[in-house]
């Protein structure tokens, strides 16, 4: 398996695995994937990953800025996505582990997960790779017509933003 970086020709790949989380019910409030346009103004440009193994894209990373307001510059927002034949082999904690050393190198000092208490998978998975568990938001959003529950995780960067 390689992690490489996301190009545009990857998206119909990447909105493919990303369906396939809305179909769970449990990844996203979002119920269907948008256009590369709209994807790619709201995620940084750097940090975008695909795991791979013989052409096959089998996962992706990316990250979101949490906020326009320049301090909160160096803080992201985690998307991770597995595709459904991909799961359970270890693909996450590649892409996360090379999301994270990413993202430092792009001098991120914080990265956050918002996760749905059901998808104990992607809680397991930040847990393993050192996100502290910070509180819930309790009905924080619907969807389709259910209120939803939110599980903030976040980890601090030992190397950038220490000084």
């Amino acid at each position: 398996m390689v992690i490489r970086n996301m190009k545009t020709s990857d998206w119909e790949e990447v909105s493919r695995i990303y369906l396939e989380g809305i179909a769970t019910g449990f990844a996203t409030f979002e119920t269907q994937s948008p256009t590369y346009e709209h994807w790619d103004n709201a995620h940084s440009r750097k940090c975008r990953l695909i795991a791979e193994t013989d052409g096959e894209i089998m996962g992706w990373a990316a990250l979101s800025p949490v906020s326009s307001r320049c301090v909160y510059g160096g803080v992201g927002e985690v998307s991770i996505y597995i595709s459904d034949k991909s799961r359970g082999k270890g693909v996450g904690k590649l892409l996360m582990q090379h999301l994270i050393d990413e993202s430092e190198r792009a001098g991120f000092w914080t990265l956050q997960s918002g996760i749905f208490p059901e998808n104990t998978a992607s809680i397991k998975l930040h847990e393993k790779m050192g996100f502290r568990y910070i509180g819930k938001r309790e009905r924080v959003g619907k969807i389709h017509g259910v209120w939803k529950d939110n599980l903030l995780f976040e980890k601090r960067s030992c190397n950038v933003g220490v000084d």
